[in-house]
């Protein structure tokens, strides 16, 4: 029971962790592209702060690397912020693998249990019968089983939430930096600052 107890501790904080952390808001604000667009045709002549633009969310990091890149053309731009992209899914994936550990050890330690309480049963059956002995084997061979269930499962469902969300988060990234990069072709002829490779359709 107490490495059940544990498990279910330290599942409890990690999903409460990707809870907060895997807010949409948080990870791809609203009109962040329009923004910067709005920026560059508006900057006269003044440096894009690049650096802040990467610590406001992740969907930053990625455009502020594709824009450090932009001089070497829209090609070299994009496979920095795909390489930008598969860093921050990294990031965003933290912990779920612990998670899906618990959820896979969590019903194997209650099984665990089953057999130490039926290991205990018989041992009972075998000398002088002890009811007490008797009912301590079968409520700890029960208990076991159900909480290591009890925590499988909720485990196993904010896994696969999480996963399914991330796998959205990443199409909305790509999606957003595509129109960064859609955004700057059309602005091309105004940024007299940053050659961009205007070659591709």
């Amino acid at each position: 029971m107490f490495p059940l107890l544990g498990c279910s501790i330290i599942a409890l904080a990690i999903i409460a962790e990707r809870i907060w952390v895997l807010r949409e808001s948080k990870i791809i604000p609203p009109d962040l592209v329009q923004n910067i667009l709005r920026d560059l045709v508006n900057r006269d002549g003044k440096p894009l702060r690049l650096s802040s633009l990467a610590m406001e969310s992740p969907l930053g990091q990625i455009l502020s690397k594709g824009l450090q890149h932009s001089e070497q053309g829209i090609t070299i731009m994009r496979t920095r912020m795909e390489d930008q992209g598969r860093q921050i899914i990294l990031e965003l994936e933290r912990y779920l693998n612990t998670l899906g550990t618990i959820a896979s050890a969590a019903p194997l330690l209650g099984l665990l249990g089953t057999v130490l309480g039926m290991i205990q049963i018989f041992s009972v059956l075998g000398g002088s019968p002890d009811s007490e002995a008797l009912a301590g084997g079968i409520a700890q061979a029960l208990l076991t089983t159900a909480f290591g269930l009890f925590i499988a499962i909720p485990c196993l469902m904010f896994h696969r939430y999480f996963k399914r969300r991330i796998d959205e988060f990443a199409s909305k990234l790509e999606k957003e930096s595509q129109k960064l990069i859609d955004g700057l072709k059309a602005l091309a002829p105004n940024l007299t600052s940053r050659r961009l490779d205007r070659s591709e359709n």
